[in-house]
């Protein structure tokens, strides 16, 4: 389990990833099916079904273990001292791209401060799936930070009202700076203020079966610079 460690954007982010990470990725698949059928996740938000993992459900003990092994990358590549989770889920891409609101057409980020970490771990995939980063044309903006929060929505405004479908390429409006193919039992860390958005395949499977469609799991946390 070597982590390839990557670094994009205009603050040189850390981008990692790490392949084969749990070594049993049907027994995490297992976990999730167990939790089904997934709630939808909040308008305007996640284009999909998100199931929150909460203290105390057998798969916490999932989050547990793979916050405790990735801590040592995250407090040397990111700089933080400590860390508490925000929150953990399963999720599960369902939304057809005709069916996608304005903001879930363009890349987004997850928060400004410097410190909020995304985990991904790509469960079940598709291919030609994956995540996407991405830099706005307009702003030259790839890290949203307090300062330029408000250049960004107010392109971003504009360009999601002409844009159609889940982006993937670069565009008019976004470059894409970097990419992570989705294969199944691979984790990526970076942090939330990067531009991004999910690669969706060309053929998608937007089946809301655990075992079949499109499942990730996401842990998000804060750490303390």
């Amino acid at each position: 389990m070597t982590p390839d460690i990557r670094h994009i954007g205009s603050a040189n982010s850390p981008l990692i990833v790490i392949d084969g990470f749990s070594g049993d990725v049907e027994a995490i698949v297992d976990q999730a099916a167990a939790m089904a059928p997934f709630p939808a996740a909040a308008r305007g938000q996640y284009p999909g079904l998100r199931r929150i993992i909460a203290p105390g459900e057998s798969a916490a003990g999932y989050v547990s273990h793979t916050l405790k092994t990735v801590a040592p990358l995250i407090f040397a590549e990111f700089g933080v001292k400590r860390f508490d989770v925000h929150y953990a889920s399963f999720s599960m891409v369902t939304v057809d791209p005709a069916e996608l609101l304005p903001q879930q057409r363009v890349p987004h980020f997850d928060s400004t401060h410097p410190g909020y970490i995304a985990i991904l771990h790509y469960l079940r995939t598709s291919p030609e799936s994956g995540t996407a980063f991405y830099r706005q044309r307009a702003t030259g903006i790839d890290t949203v930070d307090e300062d330029n929060v408000g250049a960004f929505a107010a392109a971003a405004d504009e360009a999601a009202a002409g844009s159609a479908g889940y982006i993937r390429d670069s565009n008019e409006a976004f470059e894409r700076i970097a990419m992570v193919e989705a294969v199944p039992d691979r984790l990526v860390i970076y942090p939330g203020r990067l531009l991004h958005s999910g690669l969706v395949s060309h053929d998608p499977n937007f089946s809301d079966d655990p075992r079949v469609g499109r499942l990730t799991a996401n842990l998000f946390i804060q750490g303390q610079m």
